[in-house]
């Protein structure tokens, strides 16, 4: 890839024994700078995102509540992260590297990026949720919309509903929101996406790669994108500490493939990001090592897409 957005301060401290695998962002950035796949010829460092950039998604109240750190307790436990001028910035890091990664694709000679970030797809219009302090891809939705006049589809394939990308988004002529998701998971209000393919629990290779190829041309079918977002999450893997379902290694990089030949293959810029994963080591905690491991799958994956094409 031509463009990965990469800013070390994505990573910063946690309570100890917190469940969110936070170092996985550094662990992934060397994985993919030891196996070639990233160095400084596309490797991005982004700024944070301007707080007028974030009011397209966003509500001002809550916005005012993060920069000046008023938010509430329970407004805390719903994001899951302890307040700290070091989340707010990181998570204004994440939504330009984002929006970054969105840009570069519609203009970049290959038309897909990534960032080592983002997805943060539980984040609402005026809160956060679920380890989600702001909503990247809706965010950079609004702004490509805004900017270029493009259309957006989202393809959310993170084991959680994205239910702050759902509804920050419904209604949107110009946004398809497309996610194949855990019925029975977090959250328990899931508003309509546009296209929504609840999955039961325990679900493996099979049944999910089928339901994604009878589901995913139809939405690329319905959106006419013009842009689009991937949300890679790996919580679909089994072991998944929150994930519920039975993906094998080989069936989250045959998910990522299809996704990258039915979208970016059919000439649709696309932009990859991380999204949710919580995969256990062998103490049965949540292991960022483990996580940002099935993380590089996708990266593969689009190195694979690349080469393919080139040959």
């Amino acid at each position: 890839m031509e463009h990965v957005s990469y800013h070390p301060d994505y990573v910063i401290p946690l309570p100890e024994g917190h469940a969110f695998p936070m170092r996985k962002y550094e662990f992934l950035q060397e994985i993919l700078v030891r196996e070639g796949l990233l160095g400084p010829w596309n490797e991005h460092r982004p700024l944070e995102a301007a707080w007028e950039t974030l009011a397209l998604a966003h509500a001002e109240p809550y916005l005012a509540k993060l920069r000046d750190g008023a938010l509430s307790p329970e407004e805390e436990r719903r994001i899951g992260m302890p307040w700290s001028e070091r989340l707010v910035r990181r998570a204004r890091l994440a939504v330009q590297g984002t929006l970054d990664a969105a840009e570069a694709a519609h203009r970049c000679r290959t038309h897909l990026a990534a960032n080592l970030a983002g997805g943060t797809h539980h984040a609402l219009h005026d809160a956060g949720e679920g380890y989600c302090t702001l909503n990247d891809v809706a965010v950079a939705t609004r702004f490509m919309h805004r900017e270029y006049g493009l259309r957006v589809l989202v393809v959310d394939l993170d084991v959680h509903h994205g239910n702050g990308t759902a509804a920050i988004l419904a209604g949107d002529p110009a946004a398809f929101t497309f996610s194949m998701h855990g019925e029975k998971n977090f959250p328990l209000k899931k508003p309509p996406s546009s296209l929504d393919v609840p999955l039961r629990d325990r679900m493996g290779d099979d049944e999910y790669l089928s339901l994604l190829a009878e589901h995913l041309p139809r939405a690329v079918e319905r959106a006419k994108p013009d842009l689009a977002f991937y949300l890679a999450g790996v919580d679909v893997a089994e072991g998944d500490r929150f994930g519920r379902l039975a993906l094998t290694e080989r069936g989250v990089a045959l998910r990522d493939r299809f996704v990258l030949e039915e979208v970016w293959g059919q000439g649709v810029p696309t932009c990859l990001t991380l999204s949710g994963g919580y995969a256990t080591g062998s103490d049965g905690r949540t292991s960022s090592e483990r996580t940002a491991q099935l993380h590089a799958i996708s990266h593969r994956e689009a190195a694979a897409a690349l080469g393919r094409r080139a040959g």
